[in-house]
C-alpha cells in the first residue's frame, strides 16, 4: 500500500462527512456576519450606545471601506463579475453534471458568499448615494447585517440538508 493510499484510508476526503467543512462553513458565515461592508459590527453597536467620537469612527471607517468598494467596482468591477462567473459556472458544472462532491461543498459556500458581495456592493452604493448621519447608517449597517445573517443560516440549513443527502446515499447499507 502507498501513502497516499494510507492517507486517503486515515483521512476522510469526502467533504459532508469532514468535521473540518463544517468548522469552516461555521467560521466562513461568523466572519461575514461579524464585518459589515468590512467594519465589525461591534463598532457600530457601540456607536449606537455611546455616540460621539464612536460615531464618528463609524463614519470614518465606513466611508474609507464604501470608497475602496465603489473603487474597486468602478476599475475592475466588469473583469470581476465575469471571473466571478466564469469560476461559479465552472464549480457548478463540476459539482452537479460530474457530480464532484468537493465541488458541490464549494458550491455551497461560494454561491451564497456571492449573493453576499452583490448585497455589499449594492449597499455601499446606496451609502455612498444617500450620504447618511452616523443613526440612519448604524440602521443601514444593521439591516444589511440581518439579511446577511439570514443568507447565512438559510445557506447553513441547505448545506446541512444536502450534506446528510450525501452521506446517506454513500452510506454503506446495514
Amino acid at each position: 500500500m502507498t501513502l497516499t493510499q494510507t492517507l486517503f484510508e486515515v483521512i476522510d476526503m469526502r467533504s459532508f462527512s469532514n468535521l473540518w467543512f463544517w468548522i469552516m462553513l461555521a467560521l466562513v458565515w461568523s466572519s461575514v456576519s461579524h464585518r459589515v461592508i468590512g467594519v465589525p459590527f461591534d463598532m457600530v453597536t457601540r456607536a449606537r450606545r455611546f455616540g460621539g467620537q464612536s460615531e464618528r469612527d463609524l463614519v470614518d471607517l465606513v466611508r474609507i471601506n464604501v470608497n475602496r468598494m465603489l473603487h474597486v467596482a468602478h476599475v475592475a468591477g466588469s473583469w470581476l463579475a465575469a471571473l466571478g462567473a466564469f469560476v461559479l459556472s465552472s464549480l457548478l458544472l463540476l459539482a452537479f453534471w460530474y457530480d464532484v462532491e468537493f465541488a458541490q461543498a464549494v458550491v455551497l459556500i461560494a454561491l451564497p458568499l456571492s449573493l453576499v458581495t452583490l448585497m455589499a456592493f449594492a449597499t455601499a452604493r446606496r451609502i455612498a448615494a444617500e450620504q447618511p448621519d452616523a443613526r440612519a447608517l448604524c440602521h443601514r449597517l444593521a439591516r444589511h447585517r440581518f439579511w446577511v445573517q439570514a443568507i447565512g443560516m438559510l445557506s447553513i440549513f441547505v448545506t446541512a440538508m444536502y450534506g446528510m443527502y450525501q452521506n446517506l446515499s454513500v452510506a454503506p447499507g446495514f
